[in-house]
């Protein structure tokens, strides 16, 4: 007599996935256009959510939850999001900027002139034209820097899915140029919008950064000694009145990014491989979820571009970043030694100096941090980033697509005159395999 076969085993709900599914996941929350996806995602929930049920979003949104004592940690669920878990992006950013000083492309002067500049002018001039903007009378100057800043997420995903066949270097160039505009905005954010210093705390943070280097200098390995650190560290930059962020920062940097002898991976390169899943996955687009919920009418939208506060934020991201940083680019290469790569043109420069004005993330953030004793001037700010984000989003969309269809004419060219027919198979006897 033949026993039933076994049934498979059930699948619970919310269940550990499996090894290899696991594996699958964290690599595709690696990827740009995944990551950039889960940003737009997390922002139309938070438009629909904050337009639909605006009471709803609110009593979330200012949900306080956390001890108030012995530290002040008794934060609303968007402060936890724009305090706590920003700083593990800001982790992620610290780190791709040390390897970038250490062994990319900032690691020679000569060739990190052009993306250093472009980044600095780059965060100048949509700096001076909100100030502009603003000087008049209804003007606020406080939010000069809101448009200073390019969001690496979105800006690489739409390269990703709009440039198939453009130029690898220019996607080195924008992500060089992201890294060290990341490295502005955190400056930016710990000098101009830190208040109420207690150095008390921020001398203790600052002790605990300390040990944090010595430790991993000593090659002390343990998760268990980092992370609960790292926490101690975040609250006490917290109390100390510095954006907590910039803890975040300070532990990428501190990373060591080159191999031991018997390393098959540095340090930095295995923790950002590890935490990368987590901030694009979950970190960012749940910020977005708390951060762009922006009442969106037609009363609103016609503020964004008739009130000095909100246009200069557009016309920062859109206008200043994009001449920002082409015309330092050109300036650069004009005027120095610093060369243009061979593989690229003026044109594909220009449409990457506008996809630069992509500002979503920390633009947002900047906005809360600008305008905090104004919560309907945050709002208006809030709109006026997504407006310009979107306008620079899709005119860099347009012209990638052109010069994607230029490289792609030229491969073409290129596989023809090889004997490769498109999407064919390779002819026998060209000695192709």
């Amino acid at each position: 007599m033949t026993s039933a076969p076994t049934p498979p085993p059930r699948r619970q709900f919310l269940a550990r996935l499996p090894l290899p599914e696991r594996a699958f996941l964290a690599d595709a929350l690696r990827a740009e256009t995944v990551g950039g996806v889960l940003l737009l995602i997390a922002a139309v929930a938070a438009l629909v959510w904050a337009n639909a049920w605006p009471g709803s979003y609110e009593t979330v949104s200012n949900y306080t939850i956390g001890p108030s004592k012995p530290l002040h940690l008794d934060l609303t669920l968007s402060d936890w999001a724009k305090d706590g878990l920003l700083t593990v992006f800001f982790f992620v950013a610290g780190i791709e900027l040390k390897r970038e000083l250490v062994v990319g492309e900032l690691r020679d002067p000569r060739a990190a002139l052009l993306p250093v500049v472009a980044a600095m002018c780059g965060v100048a001039l949509p700096a001076v034209i909100d100030v502009v903007v603003n000087s008049g009378p209804g003007g606020h100057l406080g939010g000069w820097a809101i448009p200073t800043a390019t969001d690496i997420a979105f800006a690489l995903g739409v390269l990703a899915v709009v440039g198939t066949h453009l130029p690898s270097s220019l996607r080195a160039f924008l992500l060089t140029l992201a890294v060290v505009d990341d490295l502005i905005a955190i400056l930016i954010i710990a000098i101009f919008y830190s208040h109420g210093v207690k150095p008390w705390a921020l001398g203790l943070s600052l002790l605990g950064l300390v040990a944090f280097y010595l430790l991993h200098r000593a090659r002390v390995h343990g998760w268990y000694l980092y992370v609960p650190l790292a926490l101690v560290i975040w609250a006490l930059m917290h109390e100390g009145g510095v954006h907590a962020t910039v803890a975040g920062v300070a532990m990428g940097l501190m990373l060591r990014v080159t191999k031991d002898p018997g390393e098959q991976h540095s340090p930095g390169e295995h923790i950002e491989h590890l935490v990368r899943p987590f901030s694009a996955g979950f970190c960012v687009p749940v910020f977005a979820l708390f951060a762009a919920g922006v009442s969106i009418t037609p009363h609103a939208i016609g503020q964004v571009f008739t009130q000095a506060a909100p246009l200069g934020v557009v016309l920062g991201l859109l206008v200043g970043k994009t001449f920002g940083v082409f015309g330092g680019t050109w300036l650069t290469a004009r005027f120095t030694r610093a060369e243009l790569n061979p593989e690229l043109a003026w044109a594909d420069l220009f449409s990457i100096s506008v996809l630069s004005g992509i500002g979503f993330t920390v633009s947002l953030l900047i906005a809360e941090l600008a305008f905090a004793h104004d919560p309907e001037l945050v709002e208006r700010a809030k709109a006026a980033v997504l407006v310009g984000s979107l306008l620079c989003a899709v005119l860099a969309a347009v012209l990638l697509r052109l010069r994607n269809r230029k490289y792609q004419r030229l491969c073409d060219e290129e596989d023809a005159d090889n004997g490769i027919v498109p999407g064919g198979d390779v002819p026998s006897g060209s000695g192709m395999i």
